[in-house]
């Protein structure tokens, strides 16, 4: 069971790795494309390691299949950024997860504008 500090930390890495993949990662990745956010981030209790929910919108799906990869790719450039900003004995070990929820939430949301078209 999560308690609030593991919560804050939680919420801590979650807007510091989103910071680190706008501005470092994409000035040393001009591949990078799309609308990237960071969902959540799931640090297990010894800190050791850490689940990072992404979800990426682009143009099509090879642009964002082609930025998610690049953002696993690259998840020691963005534990090393971690490591500069955060305030932690150790900064664990990264691993990137796909979020599919803004994908729903667009689709959701043609479903219900076509609906209201339709009335």
């Amino acid at each position: 069971m999560k308690g609030q500090r593991h919560d804050r930390v939680d919420s801590e890495y979650k807007k510091e790795i989103s910071s680190v993949i706008s501005n470092a990662l994409k000035n040393k990745e001009p591949e990078l494309r799309g609308i990237i956010s960071v969902t959540g981030a799931d640090v297990s209790p010894d800190f050791k390691t850490a689940k990072v929910f992404v979800s990426v919108l682009g143009k099509n799906k090879d642009e964002e299949n082609r930025t998610f990869q690049i953002i696993a790719e690259n998840a020691g450039f963005i534990r090393h950024e971690l490591s500069l900003v955060m305030r932690t004995r150790t900064v664990p070990q990264l691993t990137f997860v796909r979020d599919g929820s803004m994908e729903y939430g667009s689709k959701m949301d043609a479903l219900f504008s076509d609906l209201h078209k339709n009335d």
